[in-house]
């Protein structure tokens, strides 16, 4: 954690009501079950991901792993597959994981939390469109640190570029658009609980633990935050 930062740290997010919780459960399931539809998006997110994977890996945490979608663009070997590990905070989108993938481990849990798994234990992590969501960030960077492999491990991330135009008017005829059809009611309240950080914030609670090898936009490949949709990095531990 920046010094700087520990009154920031961890963000204060709004109860729910009951009925919040119910919209935002149901809702939050929705979404992942709808994201395929949008697949120049997700072919980045998720096949960025793949492609530049460590040549030789043999255990993957992927956390805020939803309803398994990264998954389905992963070609696991045998070994691979055993020591892949999904971590879904949420009950009913873990048992999803669990039903369609039913060979590697999935562990309900929050990566914002210690762990049960010894230090270094993962050579390769990964966070696909998880950070922007997490109250206690560095909190979480630093569990990631602690658990990917200080000499070959790979942290690999993307986020959204929150805040910057262009991301803001693909939101609106998508996710949006979806949820006040669905719910009949503002998206304003479920989504400023939910992508709670910017892409600077996570960038530099990222670099108190990881030095960033990689940083690449989507899809301009311009380093502007306002045209562009997602960042993926591909970052290694500071030893």
């Amino acid at each position: 954690m920046n010094v700087g930062a520990a009154s920031k740290w961890p963000k204060r997010v709004p109860p729910l009501t009951e009925s919040q919780k119910a919209v935002s459960d149901d809702f939050v399931k929705l979404w992942h079950q709808k994201l395929p539809q949008y697949s120049a998006i997700e072919k980045f997110n998720h096949g960025w991901v793949v492609k530049n994977a460590p040549a030789a890996f043999a255990r993957t945490l992927e956390v805020g792993a939803g309803l398994g979608e990264h998954l389905e663009y992963e070609k696991l070997s045998p070994q691979q597959e055993a020591g892949y590990v999904a971590l879904e905070i949420r009950e009913n989108m873990a048992a999803e994981i669990q039903r369609r993938f039913p060979r590697i481990e999935t562990v309900i849990g929050d990566c914002q939390r210690h762990l049960d798994f010894v230090d270094g234990h993962f050579d390769r992590i990964i966070a696909v469109h998880v950070l922007e969501h997490l109250p206690d960030l560095p909190a979480a960077v630093q569990e990631m640190h602690r658990l990917c492999n200080k000499d070959r491990g790979v942290f690999q991330v993307v986020i959204p570029c929150e805040g910057g135009l262009a991301y803001t008017l693909c939101r609106r005829v998508s996710a949006q658009r979806i949820f006040e059809r669905r719910y009949k009611q503002p998206y304003r309240w479920f989504i400023e609980r939910e992508h709670i950080n910017s892409p600077a914030e996570i960038e530099e609670e990222l670099a108190a633990c990881f030095v960033t090898e990689r940083r690449v936009f989507f899809p301009l490949r311009l380093p502007a935050l306002s045209c562009n949709l997602c960042i993926a990095l591909s970052l290694r531990p500071r030893s």
